[in-house]
């Protein structure tokens, strides 16, 4: 399919909600193929059908580009500069709020996950990571606290959404909550570095320092591959699970975004040199490759 090159920077001023899907094999505006994706926007305060408009963003080559651009914009302050913005430090408190919840939530999480372990030392293995867990959201809340802000006050607001997510995605039994933490998380954590990058140096900084790997990942793929190998049947019942919850935190990630004015007019350009629509596509391509990847560490089919 030949993908139509159309300026998509100023389509909404707003982005309240978004879906979408991509094709594996497309042709993108220079020629190139990458990943179609289809994102669609519903527009605040527009009229029955209007509120609706599909727009087609083309990715950018499944290769790499050459060299790392310089810090620019806000990328390049600190805090102390970057926060004179009001809009901005509504985004960032928003940001860290919802990293801090998610922390928080990670932990009670492993720590009932602890609970389903088939032995000792991997109840111990879990421990260990929901302590990880726990000195993150310290970090997170100490942060909230340090710039002025109550850290209940900047997590409550997403404290429904994550719960819904969890309850709506409760394993069944060990292996699932094992793809759950792997695949669940390693959303969220692509997400946010994406908007990491945009970010001032010190709050850049704090984002990538909590969002490292606790040791999860290596775990989940060494006791899910285990699993296949010792019953292949197990592989088809979890890759089913795997994209499920692929499908529900992309959903629950853009409810979110979508009800903070901050953080949606972050990432569509308003402050913080944040992503016009085709940078918004080309994001949502990377996390789904990725997602691809981790599936295939697993030894399951994306």
């Amino acid at each position: 399919m030949r993908a139509a090159c159309r300026d998509t920077s100023n389509t909404v001023d707003a982005l309240s909600q978004a879906h979408y899907h991509h094709t594996p094999e497309s042709r993108t505006c220079d020629g190139r193929f990458g990943h179609v994706v289809v994102v669609t926007v519903i527009q605040q305060g527009l009229p029955g059908a209007l509120k609706r408009a599909i727009v087609r963003l083309m990715t950018s080559s499944d290769k790499p580009e050459n060299g790392t651009a310089a810090p620019t914009g806000i990328a390049a302050q600190n805090w102390a500069q970057a926060s004179a913005d009001p809009q901005y430090r509504a985004a960032v408190v928003d940001l860290l709020g919802a990293l801090a919840y998610g922390e928080l939530a990670a932990f009670e999480r492993l720590a009932e996950d602890a609970k389903l372990a088939p032995t000792l030392a991997d109840k111990a293995e879990l421990a260990k990571m929901a302590s990880a867990e726990f000195h993150h959201f310290e970090r997170l809340r100490d942060r909230l606290t340090e710039i002025g802000e109550e850290p209940t006050a900047a997590m409550d607001p997403f404290v429904a959404a994550l719960d819904g997510f969890h309850k709506q995605t409760a394993p069944s039994d060990w292996l699932e909550g094992l793809v759950k933490a792997y695949v669940g998380d390693s959303i969220a954590s692509d997400f946010y570095r994406e908007v990491a990058a945009r970010l001032d140096a010190d709050t850049r900084e704090l984002v990538l320092a909590v969002l490292d790997d606790t040791g999860h990942a290596g775990f989940a793929v060494e006791k899910v591959r285990a699993a296949i190998d010792a019953d292949p049947r197990v592989g088809g019942r979890l890759a089913l699970w795997a994209r499920r919850l692929m499908g529900e935190a992309l959903s629950q990630s853009q409810r979110v975004v979508a009800d903070r004015d901050a953080l949606s007019t972050m990432l569509v350009g308003g402050v913080a040199d944040g992503f016009d629509l085709a940078e918004v596509g080309r994001m949502f391509s990377r996390i789904t490759e990725a997602h691809t990847k981790r599936m295939a560490a697993l030894g399951l089919a994306a």
